[in-house]
């Protein structure tokens, strides 16, 4: 019908006097015109209509899959084939008469036609990574990189059909020439092939996720995982900066990965209180009676009294000397006081490890060592809760007769030295 019209048009500029060459061109020209409109009104269509209803009918649906596929733009990019495919409609016969036009039209068409189906696959792919992070159980998961990887084949893919539309040539023919470059697109491409197998194997192994708090001082990245691509993991450590990693690397070097502290629920205390140990010694009956004032000591100390009662009448012996017999001391004592004090202690995991337990002797002194777990694995909290315990098992300590070991300070120093002074 188009044909009809144009040859029509012609004939009637011949008739007026116009040159048949002349006629030729303004009908060509005419015709190219016709066309351009025809592709602009498919696009108004396809935009202002079709697309608008289909948005409105989407978010009409109660499917949550349709409202991902209209955010990530697949219905917007799937527009863009409206002009495309009224210009292939009818763009032989607007140009039917002129061979090299109609095929660089041919060819604009086809890698119009490319670029398009590879970007509604790039949207259908961002849709569907959408839709996982959305389910709670795959949210975590690194599917970032899966994606890139998939994109990266998509592109060369659509690369190969573009050059295989301009050259005339099959897909075919240019992929086996593709052969004899793979060792260069093997050096080129080496970070992302390393960066997608590391991908797949932190998948696997399920390694690293988004939120994850990992350490790794190699790189000095110490914080939460913010972003898994297809080569690199991007670390915001505790300062604010971004540390970022090569995927490769989480699994070619070790580091450390927080989550399993954040899903046990509890929070690792291991600190030590430094004794000075000249001031260890035994309870005498006035200490005894002062600690059995104390609540979390009452029990204790009624049973081990008890014990040690029976366990001397058995042994027999003189216990005016204090090497014979058992006894209390003052740092038993205050142990079984932190075990009591933390038992109680409401901001203490009782269900995992729970320790109060003497360190080795040092220069420093003897470490009494805390070893619990806070059952809340906020960091501020549970920092507040371990300088709780510390502020109060630091305070009550002089209660048992015990002294903290420190180095000399300057106004120890000061007080030596006025003493010495006194004394001359």
């Amino acid at each position: 019908m188009i044909t009809e019209v144009l040859s029509s048009l012609q004939e009637r500029f011949v008739t007026h006097g116009m040159s048949l060459e002349a006629a030729h061109h303004v009908t060509e020209v005419i015709g190219v015109l016709a066309l351009a409109l025809l592709a602009l009104a498919a696009n108004v269509v396809a935009k202002q209509i079709i697309l608008r209803s289909v948005s409105i009918v989407v978010r009409r649906t109660r499917f949550t899959w349709d409202d991902a596929l209209l955010e990530c733009g697949v219905f917007t990019r799937l527009s863009h084939l409206a002009p495309a495919m009224a210009i292939n409609a009818f763009g032989d016969d607007v140009l039917g008469n002129s061979p090299e036009t109609r095929s660089a039209l041919s060819i604009a068409v086809g890698v119009y036609f490319t670029l398009i189906w590879l970007a509604v696959f790039f949207a259908l792919l961002n849709a569907l990574a959408l839709i996982i992070q959305r389910k709670e159980k795959a949210s975590d998961l690194p599917i970032k990189g899966f994606f890139q990887a998939i994109k990266l084949v998509a592109s060369a893919i659509a690369l190969i059909l573009v050059l295989s539309t301009i050259l005339g040539q099959s897909p075919v023919y240019l992929l086996s020439g593709i052969g004899a470059l793979t060792a260069v697109l093997l050096l080129v491409f080496k970070d992302a092939i390393l960066g997608f197998v590391a991908g797949i194997m932190i998948s696997v192994n399920d390694m690293v996720r988004i939120g994850d708090w990992i350490e790794m001082p190699k790189a000095g990245a110490d914080g939460f995982v913010t972003d898994i691509s297809l080569t690199t993991v991007k670390v915001q450590n505790w300062d604010k900066t971004i540390t970022t990693i090569p995927s490769y690397d989480l699994i070619s070097s070790s580091f450390k990965n927080w989550r399993g502290m954040f899903d046990s629920g509890g929070r690792r205390i291991k600190r030590a209180l430094n004794i000075d140990m000249q001031s260890v010694r035994f309870g005498d009956e006035a200490l005894l009676d002062r600690w059995a004032k104390i609540d979390l000591l009452r029990e204790y100390l009624r049973e081990k009294r008890e014990e040690i009662a029976r366990a001397n009448e058995e042994r027999g012996g003189d216990l005016t000397i204090l090497g014979n017999g058992r006894r209390i001391t003052n740092l038993g004592t205050f142990r079984a006081y932190c075990i009591a004090y933390l038992r109680a202690h409401p901001g203490i995991h009782q269900q995992m490890t729970f320790l109060v337990r003497q360190l080795s002797p040092t220069e420093h002194g003897l470490p009494l060592e805390i070893y619990v777990f806070t059952n809340d694995t906020r960091w501020a909290i549970h920092e507040a809760i371990q300088a709780d315990i510390f502020d109060h098992l630091t305070a009550i300590i002089g209660e048992f007769d015990l002294r903290i070991h420190q180095q000399p300070s300057g106004r120890d120093v000061q007080l030596a030295l006025s003493h010495m002074d006194a004394r001359k």
